[in-house]
């Protein structure tokens, strides 16, 4: 028994732990894609579209030998996808069950060794073959001799260590938050991401049309000595003749390696042996938790108006699937304006989009509260209580998006230097706001639908068409609404009248306050009326 002990405690060999672990990933693998005939379908569409694209990058870089602008393609490629490994365990944390180290805690191996075995177990999978193709085709670009072809090789390995390394200490300094509730808010939150993105990409791609690859050099210049880029700059100075900026730029990238491995090692030496929550007895009182309430609630309106007000705002700020709403037409309505007027090809009436963006949120209001719907049930007993309820929901968000829609306005304006123009914007966006509030509260009524609380959908299955009724009729409605001021701007500005284009800043507020009025009055009592229908609906996800 003794012997039995021993052997049982001692740590697992180094050499050992490798093919173990790749043998795991590949078990994960497989056992995954046997679950469903859907899944197996959608894992081999997604492989052989990345395969097909790693194909052409591979090709379209070779094709790039010879090129006055391969390096800087090269290293800004390669500095791009780094930066993907790097954040993409942020956004995804389940995309690989290895990525999370903590399942290893209790079993005898050791951090050094551990680290040699993930690295390599790192090595399968889609994402490195891709990294792997983009980083050959680089170095195929820019090797011009045997002495860079040789580079090419030692640089291609650093490359896809150094993205692989990255990925693994990003995720393993933030794996207790990633497994965390608050941490999966950060996937709900990839959307954002990719809408940022998005228009980054559409941007650059813009000013390249226009002013040529020569733009980048300066920016290609600086990433070269950046790991992982630098592997692959020093490609380029052998090519060149630059052998001793060569070696500085691989002697960097292989120090950074080494201390993304030293970070990686520390990381897990303290996943294993520090407490978690789990471990720590929750004996201290939480010193917040009187002053929360007392802090919001002291600037809000008294009565049952304050108590809406402040439920929405803590919704915002808790709810992941609110919160990542709100973001979103946040970011979105200040990129879109701000963009077209950087590009030089705007409208000062772009910033409306904020107010249509914010506008939005209106819609559905009782989805969010989910199955919790029917606390807020119990308390409206008339058209009354419903016409309250409404209203507070409404302040709150009036609370961000008025100073926001008027932020927005004031940077597009300035941008653009058409400062006349900034009283009758504002008058518009408020209107537009006014609009979608009345028709987001009808509607909200009306077309009531679940939103489910995990995974990536905003629509309940089998109610996708309640949701396009809601929205995109909601939203012909509010233009419909809109038209009163809209038709003004356009005979103020077609019978030459400009100078009287600021009463459209008063006349915007007032109609945007009646209409919000109206809708609101308008939907109570169908709230009223239909609560349990509305409890039914929300409740489904």
């Amino acid at each position: 028994m003794t012997t039995a002990r021993s052997t049982t405690a001692r740590p697992a060999a180094p050499s050992a732990i490798a093919p173990v672990l790749i043998r795991l990933k590949l078990s994960l693998l497989r056992n995954g894609l046997r679950q469903s005939t859907g899944r197996r379908a959608a894992y081999i569409a997604s492989v052989t579209v990345a395969l097909l694209f790693a194909a052409l990058q591979l090709l379209g870089l070779i094709a790039l030998r010879g090129n006055t602008h391969a390096a800087t393609v090269c290293v800004l490629l390669v500095g791009v996808l780094a930066l993907g490994w790097a954040v993409m365990p942020l956004f995804f944390p389940s995309g690989d069950e290895t990525l999370d180290p903590t399942r290893l805690v209790m079993l005898p191996l050791r951090p050094r060794p551990l680290v040699r075995a993930l690295l390599a177990a790192s090595l399968v999978g889609i994402g490195p073959l891709f990294t792997l193709c983009l980083a050959a085709g680089a170095a195929v670009a820019l090797a011009h001799g045997a002495a860079a072809a040789v580079t090419g090789v030692v640089a291609v390995a650093l490359t896809l260590l150094v993205c692989v390394a990255l990925a693994r200490a990003v995720a393993a300094a933030n794996i207790r938050l990633l497994t965390s509730r608050k941490g999966r808010d950060l996937a709900v939150l990839s959307g954002l991401v990719i809408a940022v993105g998005a228009q980054v990409v559409n941007f650059g791609a813009q000013k390249l049309g226009s002013s040529g690859l020569s733009t980048l050099d300066p920016a290609a210049d600086v990433v070269r000595w950046i790991p992982p880029c630098a592997a692959l700059g020093a490609v380029d100075s052998v090519s060149r003749g630059a052998y001793a900026t060569a070696a500085a730029q691989l002697v960097l990238t292989a120090g950074a390696l080494l201390a993304l491995l030293t970070l990686w090692q520390r990381s897990l030496t303290r996943l294993m042996t520090a407490p978690d929550g789990s471990t720590i007895a929750a004996a201290e009182p939480d010193k917040g938790t009187s002053r929360t309430s007392g802090a919001l609630g002291g600037l809000l309106p008294a009565g049952r108006t304050g108590t809406v007000m402040e439920r929405s705002l803590r919704y915002v700020w808790r709810d992941p699937k609110t919160k990542a709403a709100w973001v979103t037409s946040l970011a979105i309505g200040l990129i879109v304006p701000l963009f077209n007027a950087l590009q030089g090809t705007g409208s000062v009436y772009f910033a409306c989009f904020a107010a249509g963006m914010l506008g939005v949120l209106m819609y559905n209001q009782f989805g969010q509260d989910t199955s919790a719907f029917w606390m807020v049930a119990m308390t409206i007993s008339s058209p009354r209580d419903a016409y309250v309820e409404l209203r507070g929901r409404a302040l709150a968000l009036l609370l961000i998006t008025l100073p926001y829609a008027a932020l927005v306005t004031v940077l597009t304006t300035a941008l653009l230097g058409d400062w006349p123009a900034l009283p009758e914007v504002i008058g518009l966006s408020f209107a537009l706001l006014g609009a979608m509030l009345a028709t987001g509260a009808w509607s909200s009524a009306r077309f009531p639908y679940s939103i489910p609380q995990e995974g990536y959908k905003n629509v309940a299955p089998g109610q996708a068409g309640l949701a396009w009724i809601s929205i995109v009729g909601g939203m012909v409605a509010a233009a419909l609404l809109c038209a009163p001021v809209l038709a003004l701007t356009i005979w103020l500005h077609a019978s030459g009248a400009t100078s009287w284009t600021w009463l459209l800043l008063p006349l915007g507020a007032v109609y945007g306050g009646a209409v919000t009025e109206a809708g609101l009055r308008l939907a109570a009592p169908r709230l009223a009326r239909r609560l349990p229908e509305i409890l039914t609906a929300v409740s489904r996800g």
